[in-house]
């Protein structure tokens, strides 16, 4: 695809528009022209401080992949391999550490991430393909690893479901993370494998104060339509856990427990946790949101994350990039691992039965294989 090139002015004052997590349309690190605001004479900076921001349309735009599944050589992550649907996000969660990747597409990490969303509209064929490949063999498979599969796209295109009916016809076993109730509408698939060991969903929580959710992940659900959507998935007889990441000190970090209470109530039975991640444009925009919203707060947070960052924003090292290191860190572990014994929720995860898979070559496979 090719992308027209954009060039980013930052705004001398950051204005926070409702639904979206930045209007800071940032430049990347592949930029090769940097733009800064200029004074014409005319007033115009003056003009543009006052002018209100308006919170662009989203964009669909719909991509037809190569391949579908990425593979996973990180130790500090518990799967092999990876389906994201889209690229970007209409969530908006300023914190997401995805955000860098719509610099490969000549794209802000910022507005343009949660603005203009890629739509990979080929990846149930591309998925069927890789199973299919007679080298393959079942591992561990995430959906939404990366950028959540039931953002408000996947309510009319339905990639996810497509990938999904994939995966029960042939017996693959997956994970699922979402922030969306939209999973919801998918149990029909989701439920009959959990029963049989090959499905499982964690829910990522993050807070429970509406408000905050509000400008934290401006178009996710409510942290009580996750609840409910816990609930759901428990009744429907779904392994679900609870993600309550990231953590980020002194914003929803005093919630970590009541967190953790909400969740087991509605039926989680277990939960993992990460503390916030900046890399790359990440951190500027999270700063920038900080200023906006904490201002106040803003050089606490930093301080106590450069504290588990060894002195740096960020620290991408394996072991430490997920939970952190240092005096802070240690403490932080130390009250999710103690609540979640209290709660039931350090049970170890179910393992996924990767024995049931059947691929399409296979000769015991459903007759349908033969059109493929």
């Amino acid at each position: 695809m090719r992308h027209a090139r954009r060039i980013s002015i930052v705004p001398a004052e950051s204005q926070a528009v409702k639904g979206r997590g930045t209007t800071w349309a940032l430049e990347h690190r592949f930029s090769s022209q940097h733009a800064e605001p200029w004074d014409d004479g005319w007033g115009t900076l003056d003009q543009q401080a006052t002018e209100e921001v308006l919170a662009p349309q989203t964009q669909i735009i719909e991509e037809r992949v190569k391949s579908i599944l990425t593979s996973n050589d990180s130790p500090d992550i518990s799967f092999d391999l990876s389906i994201n649907p889209y690229r970007g996000c209409e969530h908006g969660c300023v914190y997401c550490f995805a955000r860098p990747t719509h610099s490969y597409l000549n794209l802000s990490p910022g507005i343009d991430f949660e603005s203009r969303i890629i739509a990979k509209v080929n990846a149930a064929q591309r998925l069927r393909e890789a199973l299919a490949h007679r080298g393959y063999e079942p591992l561990m498979l995430n959906i939404g690893s990366a950028t959540d599969a039931y953002q408000p796209a996947e309510r009319r295109l339905g990639i996810t479901r497509s990938v999904i009916e994939v995966l029960s016809e042939w017996h693959h076993p997956f994970s699922l993370v979402t922030k969306s109730a939209g999973v919801e509408r998918d149990l029909d698939l989701i439920a009959p494998m959990a029963a049989q060991r090959l499905a499982a969903v964690y829910v990522s929580v993050t807070t429970l104060d509406a408000s905050l959710a509000r400008i934290l992940e401006p178009r996710a659900a409510s942290p009580q339509r996750r609840l409910k959507t816990i609930a759901a998935l428990a009744q429907a007889g779904v392994p679900v856990g609870v993600s309550v990441s990231p953590v980020i000190p002194f914003i929803n970090e005093p919630e970590l427990e009541r967190i953790l209470e909400a969740a087991a109530e509605a039926g989680a039975r277990s939960a993992f946790s990460i503390v916030l991640r900046l890399p790359w444009e990440v951190n500027p925009i999270f700063q920038d949101w900080l200023a906006t919203h904490f201002p106040q707060r803003a050089e606490r947070v930093m301080a106590r994350v450069r504290e588990m960052r060894g002195g740096r924003d960020y620290d991408a090292r394996f072991g430490t990039r997920m939970t952190g290191e240092g005096v802070w860190a240690k403490l932080l572990r130390q009250r999710f691992e103690k609540a979640c014994a209290r709660l039931g929720l350090n049970r170890e995860r179910e393992p996924l039965d990767q024995t049931l898979f059947r691929a399409p070559h296979d000769p015991t496979a459903p007759a349908q294989a033969a059109l493929f």
